[in-house]
């Protein structure tokens, strides 16, 4: 590639820097489609199968390195970065909340049970998801990951009582 650390560091500072960079460029390319109707799609179902079958699209494009990148480098930073690992938390945290404010309001229009815990359910789908990452990284195809959201969604209703 011709690239030395002292044109690495002039471009961006530091090797975290760099990092943060790419973590931010996934998150605009890869990991948009995923998350992008969660608030729009017409009922909370529709915006969770969204998610789950993206995400199974989408971890499993291509031959590029399959999963999250954002799941994935978690362990492998864990100890090495604070920083990097904030960083990485803070990504998967707000997307535990996007989904837990659509669920809220799935609740305030009457669509879910005000039994329904929305932190769980919301916490349940993005393990669910980290998982799928998980699989994929060791090869898991496009139509087993589907199947693990059609799975999650067959017991929706058991998820919402």
């Amino acid at each position: 590639m011709g690239i030395n650390a002292p044109s690495l560091y002039a471009t961006f500072g530091s090797k975290e820097a760099l990092f943060q960079e790419a973590v931010a460029l996934y998150v605009r390319t890869e990991g948009s489609g995923i998350w992008e109707q969660v608030e729009t799609a017409p009922t909370a179902y529709a915006a969770i199968e969204h998610v789950l079958r993206t995400t199974a699209e989408a971890f499993t494009r291509g031959p590029v390195p399959r999963g999250c990148m954002i799941v994935l480098a978690a362990p492998q930073m864990q100890g090495v970065n604070a920083q990097v690992c904030d960083a990485l938390k803070a990504h998967r945290q707000a997307n535990g909340s996007l989904l837990e404010r659509r669920l809220k309001r799935a609740v305030e229009e009457g669509e879910l049970p005000t039994s329904t815990d929305c932190r769980a359910l919301a916490n349940y789908i993005v393990t669910l998801q980290h998982g799928m990452s998980i699989q994929a990284r060791d090869g898991a195809s496009r139509e087993t990951l589907l199947a693990i959201a059609d799975c999650a969604m067959t017991g929706w209703d058991a998820l919402t009582r």
